[in-house]
């Protein structure tokens, strides 16, 4: 016993060096947007709200999350179009090609968001398209499409198909079954995989440059006040976002934690029934 405890000491050492290598940047982040001093100045005294007060009275930064919760939301709405029959045809359907169709649907996730941009500028560009945030939103959309895919397909090897069979020996129709069975017992993998794409939307930045017009999305307009210098107003609205994104996180994890104990209920009662 002492032996164990001797060995898992050097461990319990490195995990906390790489938690605090992960996560003291957000802390020095968010302590230094209650900075009095603003960016500058160790330790940081005078805690003030001013630079929140300010954020809140810039509207250049306002206009650029409402811009970006709009691409954010268009490209979860596109992703999840395109994605949910996607992976329903990886995982019900048998066709010529099945294994390069999966290949190019994971290609973007392989690709760099630089070669993604700019193959998406020329096609808008040949097809005489004006920039503008309806372009951001079909980038987003088509970059996440793979995103949307994955998840999904990861929760239908999950799904017990003879919820499905019981439900079209009972009468139901293969449209009926697939809304009142299919999707409800998918829920959880939708949910996860819009969070996870309304997150990588909202932090997008390669695809975004290449299709911007004149409107800006949050982390373009960050990006060029980080040109003229870093700003407190720059510490809260990460902080902001930050707290946001925690939120999500939980409100997920309590969700997860909810279907995967009505999935056990569900599991026990088709076990039940089949002895």
């Amino acid at each position: 016993m002492e032996l164990q405890v001797k060995q898992s000491r050097p461990l319990a050492w490195y995990a906390a060096l790489v938690f605090a290598f992960l996560y003291l940047p957000i802390i020095i982040l968010i302590v230094y947007s209650f900075n009095g001093q603003g960016v500058g100045g160790f330790p940081p005294r005078d805690l003030t709200l001013k630079w929140y007060r300010l954020l809140f009275s810039d509207g250049a930064i306002w206009d650029s999350v409402w811009n970006s919760l709009l691409v954010a939301a268009a490209a979860v709405a596109i992703a999840l179009l395109f994605g949910i029959p996607a992976a329903l045809a990886l995982d019900r359907a048998e066709f010529p090609g099945k294994t390069l169709f999966r290949r190019i649907v994971l290609l973007p996730l392989i690709l760099p968001g630089i070669i993604t941009g700019l193959s998406l500028l020329m096609l808008f560009r040949e097809a005489g398209v004006k920039l503008s945030l309806i372009t951001i939103i079909l980038g987003h959309g088509t970059a996440l499409i793979s995103v949307a895919t994955t998840e999904i397909f990861a929760g239908l090897q999950k799904f017990e198909r003879a919820q499905e069979e019981a439900s079209l020996d009972l009468g139901a129709n293969y449209w009926q079954t697939f809304r009142r069975v299919t999707l409800p017992n998918l829920r959880l993998s939708i949910i996860g995989a819009a969070l996870l794409i309304f997150t990588l939307s909202m932090d997008e930045i390669a695809v975004s440059f290449f299709l911007i017009g004149r409107a800006n999305t949050l982390p373009l307009e960050i990006w060029g006040r980080l040109r003229r210098g870093i700003t407190p107003e720059i510490n809260a609205i990460s902080t902001i976002i930050f707290a946001f994104s925690l939120c999500a996180i939980v409100a997920w994890y309590r969700l997860r934690m909810r279907s995967e104990s009505g999935q056990e209920i569900t599991d026990e009662l088709l076990r039940s029934t089949k002895l």
